[in-house]
């Protein structure tokens, strides 16, 4: 009797385990719906900007980082004017050849001749640490600009709002609300989260 006891008590002790280990993880899931939430409207709030370098040489690094600083100079005072993501956007689509030709003269101004490829298009892209924020992983729309063969280490940032610009006054919080703000600026707290956003992006995009 004391061993029927003893092992319906041990039955009850692994249900009542599951039971908690079920709970905790429908928990972290419902959690996790409103995080992966307020990611997407965070891509849908802001406007990056992607660089491809011919190569990997010393000499085509440097000469992506002059045609990022004469296009994020550019585009800065072009949107100036701008109220959201979907003004910058119609702005740099309406401008993507002025773009392209300053990217284009930066490259002949420094003695190349390699072709230079602009466009306002989505792109997929991993968890982005920067200086004072981090973006989730996600498909953003994106300005990219390949610079010849584009097969070298490319550069990410965001056009809008503009911090890409070290004289910037405008702060990646100017485009979201107080909740998405805390998300990219206390990302200490959210690493894990950053993680699993990034590998349920993956999943999807390949999938």
């Amino acid at each position: 009797m004391k061993k029927i006891r003893e092992i319906f008590i041990h039955k009850q002790i692994r249900l009542i385990l599951r039971a908690l280990c079920c709970a905790m993880v429908l928990s972290s899931l419902f959690s996790m719906t409103g995080f992966c939430c307020a990611c997407r409207d965070i891509e849908d709030r802001v406007l990056r900007f992607h660089i491809l370098a011919n190569s990997d040489s010393e000499e085509d690094q440097s000469l992506k980082l002059k045609v990022r600083d004469e296009i994020t100079t550019y585009t800065d005072k072009l949107f100036q004017n701008c109220h959201n993501k979907e003004d910058a956007m119609a702005a740099a689509r309406n401008h993507i050849t002025s773009i392209q030709e300053k990217a284009l003269e930066v490259v002949r101004n420094e003695g190349y001749n390699y072709p230079v490829r602009a466009s306002v298009t989505k792109a997929n892209f991993d968890t982005r640490v920067y200086k004072d924020f981090t973006l989730p992983a996600g498909t953003y729309d994106a300005v990219r600009i390949v610079i010849g063969s584009g097969e070298g280490h490319n550069w990410w940032c965001v056009l809008y709002p503009a911090v890409c610009v070290p004289s910037a006054e405008k702060k990646i919080g100017s485009a979201l609300t107080e909740g998405e703000t805390e998300i990219v600026t206390d990302s200490d707290c959210y690493v894990v989260k950053f993680k699993i956003v990034e590998w349920m992006h993956s999943l999807f995009s390949y999938s």
